[in-house]
């Protein structure tokens, strides 16, 4: 499957550019996650943006599933973006490789409007220790594979602090992401404050 992972690291420099820093992380039993970061302008400025690449390696699978298709089934990457020099967001590197690593470890799969929970803050000081897992298609395309292989989707990861992990298990990922738009946040900001759930 290394090809595949070729082909996504080729797509995530087609629409992001070179990256300026990579880390590998290996979980026992698992194959390697990397992190690959890369430093971009916006117009707020600079940004950070931090991709996963390995966990499109293999379809994720069904945990309750007695065989499993090594071919068949969905593949993605996660995608992270903040702004830069606010807070030491280098340190999400680990959590987001235990983010990826999770469809292999705990059998989960990863798509549109799921939470995701990493247990401790994304970086030091971080008020988030969860993340809203968006849509696809967005800043980097969706790459399709040779068929039967699904395509592999880049998801983008948006930091909640853990009330709005809370609000949202209850009203919705939906809801969640209409109240932010509404109160105008800055989702990509490394300290933002939560959004009112009053």
């Amino acid at each position: 499957m290394s090809d595949v992972l070729a082909l996504v690291e080729a797509r995530l420099r087609t629409a992001l550019g070179e990256p300026d820093a990579r880390a590998a992380v290996t979980f026992l039993g698992t194959d390697r996650i990397e992190v690959l970061r890369f430093t971009a302008s916006d117009a707020g400025g600079e940004v950070v943006r931090y991709a996963t690449l390995g966990m499109s390696a293999q379809p994720m699978a069904d945990p309750t599933a007695t065989l499993v298709d090594p071919l068949r089934g969905p593949r993605a990457e996660l995608v992270l973006t903040v702004r830069k020099g606010r807070a030491d967001t280098d340190k999400v590197l680990r959590p987001l490789a235990v983010l990826a690593a999770s469809p292999q470890v705990e059998g989960v799969i990863v798509a549109p409007g799921a939470s995701l929970d990493t247990g401790e803050p994304l970086w030091p000081e971080a008020p988030f220790t969860s993340v809203l897992v968006a849509e696809s298609g967005g800043l980097v395309e969706d790459l399709e594979l040779e068929e039967p292989m699904e395509p592999v989707r880049f998801l983008p990861l948006l930091p909640m602090t853990p009330n709005e992990a809370a609000w949202k298990r209850v009203q919705g990922a939906a809801a969640l992401e209409e109240r932010w738009l509404r109160h105008g946040t800055d989702l990509r900001d490394p300290l933002r404050a939560g959004v009112p759930l009053g």
